[in-house]
């Protein structure tokens, strides 16, 4: 198992490092394995648009966070990754109650990687669907990084 992993396990488990948009937010990893991570997120009234709906944005950062996650708890030792393109189709408005990221990695390739992630309500119908391409830097390139 990689450092990466076990660090986010640790979140996971509650004794872990959770990051700053995940406070900021409000939003729980609830589950991670490799290639596979959950995000849930309790949306009300605070994240509303002008029109009294969910803004898409924080879709977006649950979405990406999952992705984000799922891909990284694969990464080896001597890896990081940044995301190069990120896409979110809305299905649905939703306007508050609980929401869960679900994302699974679709492919990792040397350099570049695709992952899924499908955002539900506490009902079980999709809100939105998302995918990310991330490409994975090794060497130099991962200089600064926080796992």
């Amino acid at each position: 198992m990689g450092k990466i992993l076990e660090q986010l396990q640790a979140v996971v488990r509650g004794n872990g490092r959770i990051s700053p948009i995940a406070k900021t937010l409000g939003f729980t990893l609830t589950h991670i394995e490799p290639g596979a991570a959950i995000i849930e997120l309790d949306a009300d009234e605070r994240f509303w648009n002008p029109m009294g709906t969910l803004h898409g944005g924080i879709l977006v950062d649950i979405a990406d966070a999952a992705m984000g996650l799922a891909y990284a708890a694969a990464l080896n030792e001597d890896e990081t990754f940044t995301t190069v393109e990120l896409k979110i189709n809305y299905l649905r408005p939703f306007k508050e109650g609980h929401l869960k990221a679900i994302a699974k990695t679709v492919h990792r390739g040397r350099t570049i990687g695709l992952v899924d992630c499908e955002v539900f309500d506490d009902r079980g119908k999709i809100i939105a669907r998302s995918s990310s391409t991330c490409l994975t830097l090794r060497g130099e390139q991962t200089k600064g990084r926080t796992f």
